[in-house]
């Protein structure tokens, strides 16, 4: 099989999101780097791809250049990855899209909800697909999850708990490293700080397990560190379309804890239980039985998580293959196939309808709001 070509903008060298993007996009030999602008300094920019063994040609110094460059090939790139400052994610993404670029975003995927609803728009009137990479949902026992919650395995499901918190920026002595001080700077991060960079990915994952959508939130923000102009800490109680219920805690100063996302969700007839820093397992309890331990790659697993399990049970996998299973679900929908599994412009516009909605909540001490975005109330 033709290998498809790949370019990425963004995540250079130093970056924490770039090597991810890498090693996922050229696990499975699906797409080969052929182009890249990889840093907002030119020169750097092209020094790193050529290190990184893309063409003189193909090394840009800016997204601008990169697409007036590929735009005219015969052999131009068929997915590009935007890994840039949050910023730019609307910018870069439209144009790709109009050019006839397949495109995969970092999230947010927008920095507003009117933003968001214009990509989808585009992406639509493109008839290219537009993928945000919410890659935690990629893990094979999440698409396991879902697969159980489709099935009916755990009846309607009534309540769903999760929480994505870590302790990395609780030091108050460390607000000014630049590495943490633009989360929580609106000129930088936006209206939201820790609920927009981890609690999107909390929400995103209750909507993908339960297979339903958020409907209306109430939020309480708190900045724990008074330099803060943004949150640290946010608690997100949601209901969904079907009725159920949700819980969402998110905090960057919860000291003592490292990763921190997990989540359980509660049905009529039994429960599950997942997170990432034990991702091989799924804990299923039977309503009245007894707790089972689902392992990665044993017999007996859905299609989805059979399908992305890569190395043999009981070896761990961890975020960068998550990241691959994206790019594996992108190179067959490129091809033609249908993944539904695959987070879209959809999902990127939900989530970002989520956080201003939060904003709003919290600045109005926890009112009640609708969450949709605008343009799926109807």
């Amino acid at each position: 099989m033709t290998k498809l070509k790949w370019g990425m903008i963004g995540g250079g060298e130093g970056s924490q999101i770039g090597p991810a993007h890498r090693l996922g996009a050229q696990a499975d030999g699906l797409f080969e780097f052929v182009a890249g602008a990889l840093d907002h300094r030119p020169e750097a920019g092209r020094d790193y791809a050529r290190r990184l063994g893309i063409a003189d040609d193909r090394a840009y110094g800016d997204w601008r250049e990169m697409l007036e460059g590929e735009r005219g090939r015969d052999d131009r790139v068929d997915l590009v990855t935007v890994a840039t400052p949050n910023a730019t994610h609307f910018e870069i993404t439209k144009a790709f899209l109009e050019a006839g670029f397949h495109v995969l975003c970092e999230k947010p995927m927008t920095m507003s909800v009117e933003e968001g609803e214009e990509i989808v728009r585009v992406a639509r009137a493109s008839g290219k697909i537009l993928a945000v990479n919410y890659a935690y949902s990629a893990y094979p026992m999440v698409r396991e999850a879902r697969a159980m919650v489709r099935a009916g395995e755990i009846g309607k499901v009534r309540l769903v708990v999760t929480n994505f918190s870590h302790g990395h920026h609780g030091d108050a002595t460390d607000a000014d490293n630049p590495r943490v001080r633009w989360r929580y700077d609106p000129a930088m991060a936006g209206v939201s700080g820790q609920f927009a960079d981890c609690g999107i990915h909390a929400l995103h994952m209750a909507s993908f397990i339960c297979d339903d959508e958020v409907r209306s939130l109430s939020a309480d923000f708190a900045s724990t560190i008074p330099s803060r102009e943004l949150e640290d800490d946010a608690m997100v109680n949601f209901r969904m379309e079907g009725g159920t219920v949700g819980r969402l805690w998110t905090s960057s100063v919860a000291i003592g804890r490292q990763h921190g996302f997990d989540i359980q969700v509660f049905g009529e007839t039994g429960g599950l239980r997942w997170a990432s820093e034990q991702p091989n397992q799924l804990y299923y309890t039977p309503v009245g039985g007894r707790t089972q331990i689902i392992e990665k790659g044993e017999a007996g697993l859905s299609d989805e998580a059979a399908r992305l399990s890569r190395v043999p049970i009981a070896h761990p996998e961890g975020f960068p293959l998550a990241v691959a299973n994206i790019y594996v679900d992108l190179a067959d929908a490129i091809r033609g196939a249908t993944r539904d599994g695959l987070p879209g412009a959809e999902d990127g516009l939900r989530s970002m309808a989520a956080v201003h909605t939060a904003v709003a909540s919290a600045r109005a001490g926890g009112a009640w709001m609708d969450a949709r975005p605008p343009m799926f109330r109807t």
